[in-house]
């Protein structure tokens, strides 16, 4: 037989502090198992590392990675280009919470073969109409530092912007198809 135990309780609105200690522990119990929603840290790629959004193997092509880890999920979704992170992170419809952006340093890594040095997306700089390509043509270069932003344009020319100043206008997909007059 399982003994039970007898626990006085006080009534509904005994004290002051009962109701904020009841939404207290309802806090700390909504956290419990979701460690999918805690700290992220960045994922390195692999040879074999997909794009989420085309299926091209990220080490295939030259230019800035990124990648968007998602609240509840287990694994980042990757992208072989910051624009195609930016165009699915602004597009009105993203639904998904996210829980990190991350790009690369390209100031740290080879710019043909970028490997590691994953930083904050959200605290990088950008250098937009630049003349280096990245696997969509044109891209956003990622810095840590803004002075190693301003030495690439000096060298490729372009523009350093910060997250928060990239619009959707400057990372559509389209390839140049809608603007074609030819079709």
């Amino acid at each position: 037989m399982i003994p039970f135990v007898s626990v006085a309780r006080p009534a509904l609105g005994a004290g002051p502090l009962a109701g904020l200690a009841a939404a207290a522990l309802v806090v700390l119990l909504a956290g419990c198992g979701q460690s999918a929603s805690g700290p992220s840290v960045p994922v390195e790629v692999s040879r074999d590392t997909s794009c989420a959004l085309d299926g091209m193997l990220l080490a295939d092509f030259p230019g800035p990675k990124a990648q968007i880890h998602y609240v509840g999920a287990d694994k980042p979704d990757f992208f072989c280009d910051t624009v195609e992170m930016f165009s699915l992170y602004l597009k009105p419809e993203q639904q998904k919470r996210v829980r990190a952006l991350y790009v690369q340093d390209m100031a740290q890594t080879d710019w043909d073969a970028p490997q590691g040095h994953w930083i904050d997306a959200k605290s990088a700089f950008y250098v937009k109409d630049s003349k280096k390509r990245g696997s969509m043509g044109g891209t956003l270069a990622s810095f840590a530092q803004e002075a190693d932003a301003q030495a690439f344009v000096a060298k490729n020319g372009g523009t350093v912007l910060r997250f928060d100043q990239v619009t959707p206008e400057m990372v559509v997909l389209d390839g140049g198809a809608l603007h074609d007059k030819r079709m």
